[in-house]
């Protein structure tokens, strides 16, 4: 039995079953996938999966329990090698973060470009996701840590670090008769409008349609989108008034008008979510300082050990940051 038999039977899984795209995603052939997979289950005695033709159609009873185990065998293996790394000083890897598109695309650049520069040969790769589906990435050990925004409730997938808080703002064409006054609209004057925002905004969890809710209002929502820069081109068409978080305002937005939302709509908070049981390389914690000054790399690793209790400083607003 070798740690790339566990690999391989771990990836057809979370495959779904599929053997080309499991070796696609662990970068083998086919043949040679399915060819480690008939000998871990020769040693093993009996079948992983159940098989009709030469498709995989189900993982045996024997096999769910083997998966479990393969996952903790696999997880503390890169244990191991991202301590053993971290011990050589080994400023080479590779780091996996999972995010939504607004923090992707507005917040991310600089750190990351900053930490390259520490990093020479580190390759990053993001993972942008609605909402809803980052942190199950990351509780799939798709990720070393994840990148999420929330209005107060503190993410439970992880250990959840609280980078910086921020707010949408109303956005409107220059012109637009909300832009004649620099003050905040009302959510009654809001509802008054067709709006476009995120794709968040159709769950019924949401904090804007809360917000909305608790004062009596339905408001249309005409289009929703997981990219900012596609709210901001439907404003721009006229489709609606937009709701966007406050850093997708750019320099580039000249022909917009932001405007503070009203202080019915809560404050939203950044958090860095890494998992308690991975060794996380320290190119990874120095990217969430990179991300929130006002941490402490000792700090965070301390406390993904367990050996201390968080206590995180309070989390600057965006537009305090440095």
């Amino acid at each position: 039995m070798t740690l790339t038999q566990l690999r391989y039977f771990v990836a057809i899984a979370d495959a779904g079953l599929n053997i080309t795209l499991a070796a696609e995603r662990v970068h083998a052939t086919q043949p040679g996938l399915s060819k480690q997979l008939k000998q871990l289950e020769d040693e093993l005695g009996f079948l992983l999966f159940s098989r009709k033709g030469r498709s995989l159609e189900t993982i045996t009873p024997g096999g769910v329990q083997i998966l479990e185990h393969a996952r903790r065998i696999l997880a503390e293996a890169g244990n191991i090698r991202s301590y053993a790394a971290n011990q050589r000083g080994d400023g080479a890897g590779r780091l996996e973060l999972v995010t939504t598109h607004t923090q992707a695309r507005y917040v991310l650049p600089n750190a990351i470009a900053a930490l390259r520069k520490q990093y020479p040969d580190v390759s990053f790769h993001l993972t942008p996701e609605g909402e809803g589906d980052v942190l199950d990435r990351l509780v799939r050990g798709e990720a070393d840590f994840a990148l999420i925004s929330t209005t107060g409730s503190v993410p439970q997938a992880g250990l959840a670090v609280p980078l910086y808080r921020w707010r949408r703002v109303v956005l409107v064409p220059d012109g637009h008769a909300l832009a004649r006054s620099k003050a905040s609209p009302s959510l009654t004057t809001l509802a008054a409008y067709p709006l476009v925002s995120y794709e968040s905004v159709s769950r019924p969890d949401s904090s804007l349609r809360r917000a909305f809710a608790s004062a009596g209002l339905d408001p249309e929502f005409v289009l929703t989108a997981r990219e900012a820069d596609l709210i901001k081109t439907y404003v721009r068409a006229g489709l609606g008034v937009g709701l966007l978080a406050e850093m997708a305002m750019g320099t580039n937005d000249a022909d917009l008008r932001a405007l503070p939302a009203p202080d019915a709509v809560p404050e939203c908070v950044a958090w860095a979510v890494l998992p308690r049981e991975r060794v996380l390389r320290d190119y990874a914690l120095d990217l969430v300082v990179a991300l929130a000054p006002q941490l402490d790399r000792r700090d965070l690793r301390r406390a993904l050990e367990g050996n201390i209790e968080p206590r995180w400083p309070e989390p600057p607003r965006w537009s305090e940051r440095g």
